[in-house]
């Protein structure tokens, strides 16, 4: 077992890890960006990556407190269901109001990979291998459709 610290220790220096690691990379628009923290400039909609034990994923969440507004918004991503299937060369997971950690209501739009652990350094090229290409490639998707969101 890991103490406390010694899990945020962990998980810190592969948020760092891979901050290095894609700190090359420009966006689709070919600036500079902070991967790990990605901004999507849209209030309520948000790429969330996790890296925990057992697995990891990618996606986009919608947190907007108004249960309907969070079910349009949902509905307008599945309006480009078939650009971002395109972009990301698979199908991703559609979860319409499920529960965050804290017991908000969310809806995600994800993919995830199993059998993995932050806390095995071993596993941190297998994580960064999965989150690198699908950042990298719904950096794009969200590049070509924001401005359809801008105006929520």
């Amino acid at each position: 077992m890991y103490s406390r610290a010694e899990t945020a220790k962990i998980r810190k220096d592969f948020w760092t890890a891979f901050g290095q690691y894609m700190k090359p990379v420009p966006n689709a628009d070919g600036l500079k960006v902070n991967w790990q923290n990605y901004k999507t400039g849209v209030r309520q909609i948000f790429f969330r990556m996790k890296a925990e034990r057992g697995f990891a994923s990618i996606g986009i969440e919608l947190n907007h407190k108004d249960e309907e507004m969070q079910e349009l918004v949902f509905g307008q991503f599945q309006e480009f269901k078939r650009l971002l299937e395109a972009e990301q060369q698979e199908e991703w997971d559609w979860e319409l109001h499920a529960f965050d950690e804290s017991g908000n209501v969310v809806s995600r739009i994800q993919t995830v990979l199993n059998k993995v652990n932050v806390m095995d350094k071993n596993d941190w090229p297998a994580i960064i291998s999965f989150l690198k290409p699908r950042i990298i490639a719904l950096d794009a998707f969200w590049s070509n459709i924001k401005p359809a969101f801008e105006d929520l």
